[in-house]
């Protein structure tokens, strides 16, 4: 079998055929009479182009930006024997490259097994399929194909090719995918801000209300440490944050030249930031107003996760002695709450001498999808 190629005007029609050095409408002419392959009718044609139909055709194939092949599954390994320009410049394989081989050369390792599935289920019919498949072009690269294959038969029903249109559909994939990202970075949105007034209305309805200048203050700080940790969670698209920032954030108020924080990098799920971020600021507030920070002593947090553990230590040192509380009051019952309750974790409270120790434990994921630093 001789492979041969025609130029027109730069543009090269890569065709097989089984005859040498026929001009281009004897092939055509000698291609329909072998075969007794009969056109389509023309759904729109004056009648002096119906004698150049053969011709334009070819020429149509060639010209047209949408990349084409035909393929022969008459021989092994169905091979494609004709491709357009435009498949050439949209996979950057040469007609020597192309021509003879199974199109499978355009597949690699990120190829969706679906969609080659559907592909060979339609030749295996034979019949009409439109599926969206990543290829891979010669350099590597990749593409999203919408790939419409459709058999060609003969006068007698014979199969005798698959013609294949491809369409680079990349782009319009990504900005679906972006679409798709977005409504569920709104969904998120949408039901971090629920919970978050949700927690506000109980702070207003729950916080002590007996002095207002007090009442006033612990509302406010509470509200901050909500609204710190949904910006937290804003810059980094609702995804996980890490625990040692989350910190940062709580003790800034209180002056982080007397806070020492110590732990191995750890990150906190998107459901779980603003939950801690109001126990956290509850110990440190404490520590504030009745424990190490309102004198001269100081506040470490230390940290360490172990398996799908966290665990996170409150130590204050070189304050007044605490006294435990003879009744909880709305900042401990809330901690309780929180981490109890909805974080499934435990708290345990410890009244020593040089100061107030909180430990707290809550269950992490083994894997989350961490924020952008």
């Amino acid at each position: 079998m001789e492979r041969n190629s025609f130029a027109k005007k730069d543009r090269s029609l890569c065709v097989t055929y089984n005859v040498a050095k026929l001009d281009e409408v004897n092939l055509t002419d000698r291609i329909a009479s072998v075969t007794r392959l009969t056109p389509d009718p023309a759904a729109a044609s004056s009648p002096q182009v119906l004698a150049d139909r053969r011709s334009l055709a070819l020429i149509a194939v060639e010209r047209t930006l949408v990349p084409m092949l035909v393929t022969d599954p008459r021989q092994p390994d169905n091979p494609i024997v004709l491709a357009n320009q435009a498949f050439l410049e949209l996979t950057g394989y040469t007609p020597d490259e192309v021509i003879g081989n199974n199109c499978r050369f355009l597949q690699g390792p990120e190829t969706e097994p679906a969609a080659l599935d559907a592909i060979r289920a339609a030749i295996a019919a034979p019949c009409e399929c439109c599926v969206d498949i990543c290829n891979y072009r010669k350099d590597g690269s990749t593409f999203i194909n919408q790939l419409h294959i459709s058999p060609i038969f003969d006068d007698d029903g014979k199969l005798l090719y698959f013609f294949g249109s491809q369409m680079d559909v990349t782009l319009r994939r990504q900005a679906s995918d972006l679409l798709a990202a977005e409504h569920a970075l709104l969904r998120e949105v949408d039901h971090r801000a629920k919970n978050a007034l949700a927690l506000v209305q109980g702070i207003v309805r729950l916080s002590d209300a007996t002095e207002p200048k007090i009442y006033a203050a612990a509302v406010q700080g509470r509200v901050d440490a909500l609204a710190g940790a949904h910006a937290l969670l804003a810059e980094g698209r609702w995804r996980a944050v890490q625990l040692e920032r989350l910190l940062r954030l709580v003790a800034e108020p209180y002056g982080l030249m007397r806070v020492t924080l110590h732990g191995s990098e750890a990150e906190i799920p998107a459901g779980q930031v603003q939950p801690l971020a109001l126990v956290f600021h509850e110990l440190a507030a404490n520590a504030a107003r009745f424990g190490a920070l309102s004198g001269d002593g100081r506040l470490t947090v230390r940290w360490h996760r172990t398996g799908a553990h966290l665990a996170v230590n409150f130590q204050e040192t070189g304050g007044p002695a605490p006294l435990p509380p003879q009744r909880p009051g709305f900042g401990l019952t809330m901690i309780n709450a929180i981490v109890g309750r909805q974080l499934r974790g435990t708290v345990d409270f410890d009244w020593q001498a040089d100061g107030l120790k909180c430990a707290i434990t809550v269950p992490l994921p083994e894997h989350c999808e961490s924020a952008a630093t």
